[in-house]
């Protein structure tokens, strides 16, 4: 009697577990399938005007993604910050363009952290056997699955200013895409077709050239904190790809190419 209150328990147990899964599910597939409202698309055209560029198909992907983001993700105000929905749709279409048309989703990152301005942060630095605790102003943070922490006042003018080439809530959200290989070391998930060999190719190609601008004071498209290590560049250039297509396009087309393939978008097409 005892073994068949055990497997009744144990057939509970997984029945549960099934329909957790599957009511998830079903939440996820209704919640990429739902649209903003007027009022939020308002809101959304106006805080990060880049989405008007958008293909209609990728508009009414974006709005799904968005609201499937909204419904993950926890915004925490710091330092006396008080979170509005015109915040939250704001950081929602600029994080959700990088997916926008992408398999992969941000599962481990459940807050977003937002500070008034510039954020003071410690970073230890090593030299001659002693570590040194230094502070710094920060713009924004990406942690390997979570939090991602911005400043809401340089979030709002990345969205605002859609072709200074400057977004801080793209280049962390970049972070956050190229961490879901593993490892944050710019070589993020590569899509079907890519290979890793172009992909290494193209990136050191354009990186090791935006080095060498720097070395020579050279003005380059790519900002040059770009040039700090291979992860910083893959951020900077996935900002300089959506804010500055058709330069890139022209003075970095390897580049280019494998951005688009991996991220299935062409904004240089974008009118």
């Amino acid at each position: 009697m005892t073994l068949w209150i055990i497997l009744g328990i144990v057939l509970l147990v997984a029945a549960g577990l099934l329909y957790r899964r599957f009511a998830r599910h079903r939440r996820r597939k209704a919640l990429l399938a739902s649209s903003l409202t007027p009022e939020q698309r308002a809101v959304v055209e106006k805080l990060v005007p880049l989405v008007r560029r958008l293909p209609p198909p990728v508009r009414a992907s974006l709005e799904g993604k968005m609201n499937l983001f909204l419904d993950q993700i926890t915004f925490r105000g710091q330092n006396g910050v008080e979170v509005t929905e015109d915040m939250k749709l704001s950081i929602a279409a600029q994080a959700c363009l990088l997916i926008v048309n992408s398999p992969v989703w941000y599962d481990t990152l459940r807050n977003v952290l937002l500070y008034p301005s510039a954020f003071l942060t410690n970073r230890d630095t090593h030299g001659d056997g002693v570590v040194y605790e230094n502070q710094h102003a920060t713009l924004g943070e990406s942690w390997a699955r979570g939090p991602v922490i911005l400043s809401w006042d340089h979030a709002l003018q990345g969205g605002l200013d859609a072709e200074d080439g400057h977004n801080v809530v793209i280049h962390e959200f970049a972070h956050q895409l190229d961490g879901l290989s593993g490892h944050t070391n710019g070589i993020p998930l590569l899509r079907k077709g890519q290979t890793f060999a172009g992909w290494e190719r193209a990136m050191l190609d354009a990186y090791e050239d935006q080095v060498r601008r720097i070395e020579h004071g050279e003005r380059t498209l790519i900002d040059p904190y770009g040039a700090t290590n291979h992860q910083e560049f893959f951020a900077e250039a996935i900002v300089t790809f959506f804010e500055r297509p058709r330069e890139m396009r022209e003075q970095m087309p390897a580049l280019y190419d494998q951005l688009a393939t991996l991220l299935a978008l062409d904004p240089a097409q974008w009118h």
